[in-house]
Parts: C-alpha cells; sequence; structure tokens
C-alpha cells in the first residue's frame, strides 16, 4: 500500500529539542556552539520581540514554537536566510535527512531477492525534500550526532553513507526505542560499519559450506521422495546460515543453550543442518521405518530433537521443541522451556539460556498467540532474558494470499514494536548480511537482556508444500522465482570474483554433500533418534509416596501461619490467617486453602520445586489462597511484600506465585514447555473459571493430552480448573469436564474431582512425587472452598494417600442387605446430595463420590456395589447437563461393572447447548430438581 507524500516535512518540526539544545549552548557560553548557529541566535537577539521586550532573557519555548512554525510552512513560502543563518537552517536540513534514514530507510532498502516488486520511492530520503539543491552537494556539515564520519563531511559524502548504512541489504528499525541508550547503541553498530559485513576468508567458506549443505538436501529429497511432502527450505537456505551463526556466536556471547521453536518450513532441513539429526534417521522416516515405537507417532516435520553442538567457544545445548500444525503455539512452549533451564543453571542471568522463535511472515501477523507470548517477554513470572525472533518471510504468506490480505501493518514484523523490539530487515541472497544480523541481534540481546527481530525475506521455490502450484495464483511471482539461481549459487560466484574460493573448490562441496547423503541412505546402521524426552509406554502410575507425620505437618502449618510482629495485614486477611493459626493450633479443621498451602509446604521442605500461575493466582480467585502478603503501611510497590511459603526450610524447593497476564493459551503453553524441563516441581496453572481454559484449547488438544503419544515428551503439568452450578452462570460455572474425559485415553493424563482438603492434599503431592510424569486435571471447587463439611484434619492428611472412590461411611455396614438404591457422584453436588438425605430421613441409599473420574476406578468401584445383594438401582447424578459433565464418559463404564440384578439410572439435568443457566432463580430450581430426582423411583 502506497502512502501519499506530505508536501512539507514533518521531521523539520522534530527537530525542536536539537534546536533548543544549541539555543541552551549559545545562553551560557555563545561561542560553544558553531559560527552558523551563534549568527542565527545573534540574528534573533538583534530582532525586536513583538511585545518590545529584550530577547536576551526570552525562554526557550517562544524561540523553538518560532522555530517549528517556520518549518512547517510550505517550502515555496519559506523566508529565505542569508549568510550564517541560511547555513544552520541547511544544517537542520540535514539532521532532519538523518533522521529520515534512520527512521523509514528501511522501505528503500535492498531487500527483495526476487526484485519483482518495484523499490518504493520515498522522497524523504531525497535532499531536495529539505530545500538542499545540488549546489549544497559540496557544501560540508557537521555529522556529530552520527557514526558515519569523525566531525564533517559533505553533503553528497554523507548521503552516500547513509544510503550504504541504511538501505543495503540490511535495514534496521530502532528509532521506535524510548530507550536514548538503546537507540544510541544501534546508531553506533550501524553507521560505524556503514551496515557492512566483515567476514574472514574461512568464514566465507563456512558460510559456502552450510549454504551447500542446505541445498543439497533439500535437492537430494526432493528426487529421492519424489511427491513426499516435506515443506522444502528452498528460497530460503540463508536460514542455515543464520541458525548456525546464532549458535556459534551466541557460545562466544556465554549462551549454554539454545532452545527453538518452528513451524513445518525448512522443519528437516534445521533438524539435521543445525540441531544434528542424523540423515539416516530421517531418511528411515521417509522410508516408513518407525523406529522410536511411540503409541500414535507424528509426522516427520512436526518433531523435536535436541543435541550438543561444538563450537569454538564451548558445548551448547541446542533444542528444536516439538510442534503441531498450530504454527505459532510452540512460542509459549519454548518461552518456558527456556525459563526453566536458565533457573536449572542457577546463576539467576537469563542471557545463559537464549529462546529463539522462528515465524512464518503470515503467521507472525495473523495468530494471537504471537501477541499473547510477546505480552509475556518481560514479566517477573514468565520473562526469559529476551528472544530472538526470525521471520522466514516468503513475501507471500499461504500459496494464494498476498500481503494486502494477511495483515493491515506495513511489515509482518510491525507486532514485534508493541514490546519495542529492534527490527532487522535482510535480503536472504546476502548471506554475509543474515550472519551479521545474527551477531548484531545477539550483541543486543546480550548488551539488554531485551528481544530483536530479524526478517529474512526470501522466497519459497515451491507452494506450501511440495505437491502445490503456486503459478495458478501467484504468477508474476513464480516467473521470477524460476528465473533465480539460488542463493548458494549467488554467493559461490561471489566468492570466486573475490578470489576466496575456486570453482574446483565449489564444486568439491557439493559433491561432498551428495556423497555423505548417499552414503546415509544405504546405511544399515540406523538407530532410533533421541528426542526431548523418553519414550512414553502405558504403565501405571509410580510413586514414592509417604505422607509427612502430623507433628511435621503442625510445624509446617506453624510456619505458614505467622507473621512478622508489626505486620499490618488487611482486616479480611488478617481473619484468614488468624483461622490458619487456630488450624495449626488443633482449634479448627484444615480449610481448602489450608490443605493445598499445607501440600505445597510439605513439598517444598523435601526440596521439591512449586510453581504456581495464572490469573490472579497469588490472591486466589475466590479469596482463598492468599499466598502472597502485603504489609498495608507498605511505602512501595516491593516493601512489605510476604511469602510465608518462602520460609518453610532453609534447604526447600523454590516457590513461584504469579499472577499472569490475561492470557489463558500463552501462559498455559509456557508453563507446560516448563514442565518438561523441570521434573523436580509441581507446576500448576490456574484457570479464573474453568470454563476459560477454551482459549487454550490448542494447547490441550495437541500438547497436554497427547504429546507423549505423538512425541514422547512427558510432562507432570497440573490444570486447576475451578468448576461447578453456583447460579452464576455459564461461563462461571463448567470446566468442561467432558472435553478432558474425552481426550483420555492409554493413560495419558489424570482426570480427578476431589472433594476434601486432605483429598487435594494427597492428590497433589503424589503428583509432585510421581515417577512417571503425566498431566493432572483437577476440578477445583468454588463454594467448597468455605463449606463447612469440606474439611479434614491433621490425621487425614498424614494417613493413606489419595483416595479414586470416598465411600460413605454414614450407612452403616449393617444395613447393606436393605440398600437397593445407590447413588454414584462426583463434586460437590455430593454435599448437595448429602443435605437432601439427612433433610429427608434417608437412611438406606448410599452416595459413593468418584474423585478420580480418570483412569476410571472401575475395580473399586465394582467391589463397593458388590456389598450390596440386592442392589436395584444405580444412579450416576450430576449437575451438568446430560451431554456435558461425566455421564458419557461413565454411562458404559458403569454398565460394564453393574450387577445383574440392577439397572442404571441418570439424575441430571436435560441436554443443553449452553454449561449452565444465566438466572439464579432458574439454576435454584434446576438444582433442587436434579438432587430430589437422584432418590426417586
Amino acid at each position: 500500500m502506497l502512502i501519499q507524500e506530505r508536501q512539507t516535512s514533518f521531521l523539520f518540526g522534530g527537530n525542536a529539542p536539537y534546536v533548543e539544545e544549541q539555543y541552551e549552548l549559545y545562553l551560557a557560553d555563545p561561542v560553544s556552539v558553531t559560527d552558523e548557529w551563534r549568527a542565527y541566535f545573534d540574528a534573533l537577539s538583534e530582532t525586536p520581540a513583538s511585545d518590545g521586550s529584550d530577547r536576551e532573557d526570552e525562554a526557550h519555548a517562544p524561540v523553538v514554537s518560532s522555530f517549528v512554525e517556520l518549518a512547517k510552512r510550505p517550502r515555496s513560502a519559506v523566508i529565505p536566510l542569508d549568510g550564517g543563518l541560511g547555513l544552520a537552517r541547511k544544517q537542520v536540513a540535514v539532521q532532519a535527512l538523518i533522521s529520515a534514514f534512520r527512521m523509514v530507510g528501511t522501505r528503500k532498502a535492498n531487500l527483495d531477492p526476487l526484485l519483482w516488486t518495484p523499490p518504493r520511492a520515498m522522497a524523504e530520503l531525497t535532499p531536495a525534500y529539505y530545500g538542499l539543491t545540488a549546489a549544497d552537494l559540496s557544501t560540508r556539515f557537521s555529522t556529530a550526532d552520527t557514526f558515519l564520519f569523525d566531525e564533517d563531511a559533505t553533503l553528497q559524502e554523507l548521503v552516500s553513507a547513509l544510503e550504504q548504512t541504511y538501505t543495503g541489504t540490511l535495514g534496521a528499525e530502532f528509532m521506535h526505542l524510548t530507550n536514548a541508550s538503546e537507540r544510541g547503541w544501534w546508531q553506533m553498530r550501524l553507521e560505524s560499519t556503514r551496515a557492512r559485513p566483515s567476514f574472514s576468508a574461512a568464514e566465507k567458506r563456512r558460510i559456502l559450506e552450510r549454504l551447500t549443505a542446505a541445498e543439497g538436501l533439500e535437492k537430494y529429497l526432493h528426487t529421492r521422495y519424489v511427491g513426499q511432502k516435506r515443506f522444502s527450505l528452498e528460497g530460503a537456505e540463508s536460514l542455515i546460515v543464520l541458525l548456525d551463526e546464532l549458535v556459534r556466536h551466541g557460545a562466544s556471547k556465554k549462551v549454554r543453550s539454545v532452545v527453538m521453536g518452528m513451524a513445518h518450513r525448512g522443519r528437516l532441513n534445521v533438524l539435521v543442518n543445525v540441531v544434528g539429526k542424523p540423515l539416516h534417521a530421517l531418511f528411515d522416516e521417509f522410508d516408513g521405518k518407525d523406529a522410536e515405537n511411540l503409541p500414535d507417532g507424528d509426522v516427520k516435520y512436526h518433531k523435536g530433537f535436541s543435541s550438543v553442538i561444538e563450537t569454538s567457544d564451548g558445548p551448547v545445548d541446542v533444542d528444536l521443541a516439538f510442534n503441531p500444525s498450530h504454527l505459532e503455539i510452540v512460542n509459549p512452549v519454548v518461552q518456558g522451556m527456556a525459563r526453566a533451564k536458565a533457573e536449572a543453571i542457577g546463576a539467576g542471568d537469563a542471557r545463559s539460556v537464549l529462546p529463539v522463535e522462528i515465524h512464518g511472515d503470515a503467521a507472525i501477523s495473523g495468530q494471537g498467540i504471537v501477541m499473547e507470548t510477546l505480552s509475556l517477554s518481560y514479566t517477573r513470572g514468565h520473562g526469559t532474558g529476551g528472544t530472538v525472533h526470525v521471520v522466514v518471510n516468503n513475501q507471500i504468506g499461504f500459496t494464494t494470499s498476498d500481503p494486502r490480505d494477511t495483515r493491515s501493518s506495513f511489515y509482518s514484523t510491525d507486532i514485534a514494536k508493541m514490546i519495542e523490539a529492534p527490527v532487522l530487515h535482510v535480503n536472504g541472497d546476502d548471506p554475509e548480511a543474515v550472519a551479521m544480523a545474527v551477531r548484531l541481534a545477539l550483541d543486543y540481546r546480550t548488551e539488554f537482556q531485551r528481544s530483536v527481530v530479524i526478517d529474512l525475506v526470501c522466497f519459497r521455490k515451491y507452494g506450501h508444500q511440495e505437491q502445490d502450484t503456486p503459478s495458478i495464483t501467484q504468477p508474476l511471482m513464480y516467473r521470477a522465482i524460476a528465473a533465480h539461481p539460488g542463493v548458494r549459487t549467488l554467493y559461490a560466484r561471489a566468492l570466486i570474483r573475490q578470489g576466496v574460493t575456486t570453482s574446483d573448490q565449489v564444486e568439491s562441496y557439493v559433491t561432498a554433500r551428495r556423497e555423505s547423503l548417499e552414503e546415509a541412505h544405504s546405511s544399515d546402521a540406523a538407530e532410533a533418534s533421541p528426542g526431548l524426552a523418553e519414550s512414553s509406554e502405558d504403565h501405571a502410575v509410580a510413586v514414592r509416596y509417604s505422607p509427612p507425620t502430623p507433628e511435621q505437618l503442625r510445624g509446617l502449618a506453624q510456619r505458614i501461619a505467622s507473621v512478622p510482629d508489626g505486620y499490618e495485614l488487611h482486616p479480611l486477611v488478617g481473619k484468614m490467617m488468624t483461622a490458619r493459626r487456630e488450624m495449626a493450633a488443633g482449634k479448627k479443621p484444615i480449610d481448602w486453602g489450608m490443605g493445598e498451602h499445607l501440600a505445597f509446604a510439605s513439598l517444598l521442605g523435601a526440596g521439591t520445586d512449586v510453581r504456581l500461575s495464572g490469573q490472579d493466582s497469588a490472591r486466589g480467585t475466590f479469596n482463598h489462597r492468599h499466598a502472597v502478603l502485603h504489609n498495608q503501611r507498605r511505602t512501595s510497590r516491593s516493601d512489605g511484600v510476604l511469602i510465608p511459603l518462602d520460609h518453610v526450610g532453609e534447604k526447600q524447593g523454590r516457590f513461584a506465585v504469579t499472577n499472569s497476564i490475561l492470557s489463558e493459551a500463552a501462559v498455559l503453553a509456557f508453563e507446560y514447555g516448563y514442565s518438561t524441563v523441570n521434573r523436580n516441581a509441581l507446576v500448576i496453572w490456574e484457570a479464573q473459571f474453568g470454563d476459560f481454559a477454551n482459549g487454550a484449547q490448542v494447547v490441550i488438544d495437541q500438547f497436554i493430552a497427547a504429546g507423549a503419544a505423538k512425541w514422547g515428551q512427558r510432562s507432570g503439568l497440573t490444570l486447576f480448573l475451578p468448576h461447578g452450578q453456583e447460579g452464576q452462570g455459564p461461563e462461571h460455572a463448567s470446566a468442561r469436564l467432558e472435553r478432558y474425559l474425552q481426550l483420555s485415553a492409554r493413560d495419558n493424563m489424570r482426570v480427578a474431582q476431589p472433594t476434601t482438603p486432605a483429598q487435594l492434599f494427597h492428590l497433589l503431592r503424589m503428583q509432585a512425587l510421581a515417577f512417571d510424569r503425566r498431566p493432572l486435571v483437577v476440578m477445583t471447587p468454588k463454594s467448597l472452598l468455605r463449606h463447612p463439611a469440606a474439611v479434614s484434619t491433621f490425621d487425614e492428611l498424614a494417613q493413606g494417600s489419595f483416595r479414586e472412590i470416598l465411600l460413605d461411611s454414614q450407612v452403616e455396614p449393617s444395613r447393606a442387605s436393605s440398600v437397593e438404591r445407590v447413588i454414584v457422584t462426583s463434586g460437590k453436588i455430593y454435599f448437595e446430595l448429602l443435605e437432601h438425605r439427612r433433610k429427608h430421613g434417608i437412611a438406606d441409599t448410599p452416595i459413593i463420590r468418584v474423585e478420580q473420574l480418570y483412569p476410571f476406578p472401575a475395580g473399586q468401584l465394582a467391589a463397593e456395589l458388590a456389598r450390596y445383594p440386592n442392589l436395584k438401582t444405580v444412579v450416576w447424578c450430576q449437575e451438568e447437563s446430560r451431554n456435558q459433565g461425566a455421564w458419557s464418559f461413565i454411562e458404559p463404564q458403569l454398565r460394564e461393572l453393574l450387577p445383574s440384578s440392577a439397572r442404571l439410572s441418570y439424575a441430571g439435568p436435560a441436554p443443553s447447548a449452553s454449561t449452565a443457566p444465566g438466572y439464579h432463580s432458574a439454576h435454584a430450581v434446576r438444582q433442587a430438581e436434579l438432587v430430589s430426582s437422584a432418590f426417586a423411583e
């Protein structure tokens, strides 16, 4: 989209601060400014003020204002100035020209390898736009605020230097940075080198070798496996140069671990030529040999890999994370992995671990997960010390798209400006400029611990995949692509011209690569390729579990319920802490918040980390947690903050509780990534309301539920999803329990709905201490947080373990023969059923709670039902609608274990399109009806 140029320059007014600075120097000492500026200000002081006052002491603002107004006039109306004053105005015009190159020089840069779009005409980048003429080209101007020349230069020399620096094959956007020192850093690094790379002959030959490896693999696969999808890198082979330099130059910057995430395009090439996946392992996948032996597996261009790359500055761990077809969803997973790795190193400096996100040009500007992940960049709980973002810019998006349809911004990278990330646009046909961009990006990240973007402008030789025919909709672009010789060929020719290599040496690179590919394909020594995690075999949960003693628990309870003398709590929080001290002393039963805190404290005391994040997680959405206390007399944002769980023991694990940004998808994916790396942690993501997890459904479906079956990637992530009908409308009612049960298979995760603090205590401890980690989905309560019957004792916490079903202790065993009806249920509806039974004096109807829905405890439940010899009816009661909740999952399970003399009955609401009524009165009626129906014939 072309933007109509203004007839007057807005940049003149932008130099007002510069004018004011010169004026201040002039007032302090006239000889401190140049002769031109002194003449200009002398002229002002000799001109009478409009009010007749003396101009000597005139405030700065009117002087600057008059200058700006003059600058805003159309050029034809600008009054010509003579002598020193005219030269001063020309100096300001030169400053405006310099600023224009820094601001928008990239729009004229030589970035397109195809040259299929005409160069953008930028009047602002011409001297004439500022009133400078051909006669001024030989005039010398000050270059004091640049790094282009020592002191001054002719206008012609200056324009040439600016064009070299800002309109070559490497263009930079950095003027949107609000930090002046960062802007100055970029000016210095770019202008002092004219943004031109300088590599040794050996470094250039390595670049050529990397291009040869990238091109050679793609050509081999194209001819060996005709028609198979591979999402070729051809047209963007410089990505291999970029990532190779990222690892090696990163090592010189003390980077010890690189965690990368990328979508399909070029993934196979990156796996082999950057991460080090063996060629024979890749060929086995093309040949259909499934050496990994996973339950389901995945297509080859979704897989990850990890290895150690040796560099001249030491070894670097390199991970390429697994990724499904949802292109950008891996970004927050990478961030979580990087955070966990940095914490494991323990140096307190995130710079040693480098997260790298590789985007597509259409995806980075089109998918909301990108914005959510960018928003995490510098937050306390999710920051990673800066990320290098790489955009593989096909200039086309998906096959039929046009840039006018893929975004509303000029550049696909403009979204990164929301976190003030500098952007380096680089022509993929100039691999040395690509490598220079990497060094600049890493140096900036090291210096400022902030993110940076490299926009690799390239093209895609084939369509979206190799079976596509892009010329149908993009004939002009694909004519240009057909005529392009390839970056390896172009670079080889350039090195031959420079005398860096010879034609024979170039051909030897190609031959050596082809022979290594043939040798790897014919090798019979293929082995299973290692991934990012161990194999995923079906086996039962194994736990090294024993609960703390009552004395240990009381000691922990006293520590986490204590506050320093003089620490003033909010009255509501003070009341809660008083209650917790009474619980610690045995004067009150343990409520939900205290049970959860004791689970955390007991794990922390044993050296296990606990990490909890989500919206409002520190306090708890329902005011039940208050893991972070605030002194009401605090005088600053950091003063007076107390986290009792940080003071459990001398060698305790790390406790982290974070109120996350208002995001579900990015934060949940971050915590998933974190959990795959830190195996010595209880990692919990909490939704404000369970239904809010809908916003992270891709993460749940593709990573949490299926990651082990597809990739062998193990995660012990726990989800807290508040669930239960409270008359607060649909979004605050259901965590969509049915969806998690539908995703459950092959022991891939656990789905539980505990109803007592003791059950939660044991459940969390077992999750943290399990040998074979798998995700845990917990339907957490709301009203039960303060329900007088939903409490536990220290003995219940100190004895036994999590029980998958809770039996009815209120029906005497001696009355078993009189029982004809048993109600089976799960969740808070149990307490409503219990109250109904008490209120109506019903004595012979046991209520069994299923606390773990998956894996379903069929054997335990069958044994309990067998205790009732005259059983006629088993009722499943739920408060969710019939097409929701657990019924669809539970029904076949119950029918299989039902005694032959009994029938199965459903008690609950009818099917509904919504999860709950929006009217409280309708909710109350529905609850009363379903509870009553559970006991009715």
